[in-house]
């Protein structure tokens, strides 16, 4: 018996050791309340919670900002504004005038992704983007908004077209099967790379800061003192800036697949 929990406790420490995070507020009620009904529920959907948290942080900020609008605005409203405006500028020069009516995706897919990853730097809480079910969801929503967007504006038979390379002369007719077969395998590529890069960055963003939380709680445990050195504060500026730039680099992808979606003559629009 004490050869099996030994066992079961240096398993659990190799585990932690393997993959280090801070602790959340679920886990700690995990650890606190293993059997609570309630406590197994949040659990299983806890990055479904942080993520939807993170969502109704953004939607009641913008509701209380922009519920009673003033021709010149003023604090919370001048933000948002500013915010908005900012996005809508920077991906309606990417759009351009032919998809300038799909700002909002882009604009939303920054401003939540952002969210997702800040608020993991909160203590107690959790970057749903360091999961990649979360990131892969991202993508999956991404790669099926850009085909509905090819499918709606070149219809079915211009969408063919499209896939197989907009052949228009007899030897682009020959290589028309393997085209098509390439662009297949490339716009299902695109979710994969949106989702991996985002998952790896954002967790190896966490690790990294939870391993400099452990060295400070390490550096004066042989003085019994109820804290330690923070080494990870420093992190937590570069954490800001990562969090900043894989937001950007997956809203920016996002905007690009969709301007590449897009009938060609209506590029230089």
């Amino acid at each position: 018996m004490e050869h099996t929990a030994a066992a079961h406790e240096v398993g659990g420490h190799a585990q932690e050791a393997a993959s280090p995070h801070l602790p959340t507020l679920v886990s700690i009620l995990k650890q606190h309340f293993p059997h609570h009904p309630v406590v197994e529920f949040l659990g299983a959907w806890e990055n479904v919670l942080f993520a939807f948290l993170v969502a109704l942080i953004i939607s009641t900020l913008v509701f209380v900002g922009m519920r009673r609008p003033q021709i010149v605005p003023a604090g919370l409203q001048n933000a948002i504004e500013a915010v908005f405006d900012g996005l809508s500028g920077f991906f309606k020069g990417i759009l351009g005038a032919a998809g300038e009516r799909y700002t909002a995706f882009p604009v939303t897919l920054f401003l939540y992704i952002w969210g997702m990853n800040i608020i993991g730097l909160v203590p107690f809480m959790k970057s749903s983007t360091s999961v990649v079910t979360t990131t892969a969801a991202l993508a999956i929503c991404v790669f099926l908004y850009v085909q509905s967007i090819g499918l709606s504006r070149l219809g079915l038979l211009g969408y063919l077209d499209h896939m197989a390379g907009n052949p228009r002369n007899i030897f682009q007719f020959l290589l028309a099967p393997l085209m098509f077969v390439l662009h297949v395998i490339g716009e299902l590529a695109k979710p994969f790379s949106l989702a991996a890069r985002l998952f790896g960055n954002i967790s190896g963003e966490d690790i990294m800061i939870a391993v400099f939380v452990g060295f400070g709680a390490a550096s004066l445990s042989f003085l019994k003192a109820p804290i330690g050195i923070p080494f990870h504060f420093p992190f937590f500026f570069l954490a800001l800036l990562f969090s900043t730039l894989q937001a950007l680099v997956f809203s920016l992808l996002s905007t690009v697949y969709i301007v590449l979606m897009l009938p060609h003559e209506e590029h230089t629009e």
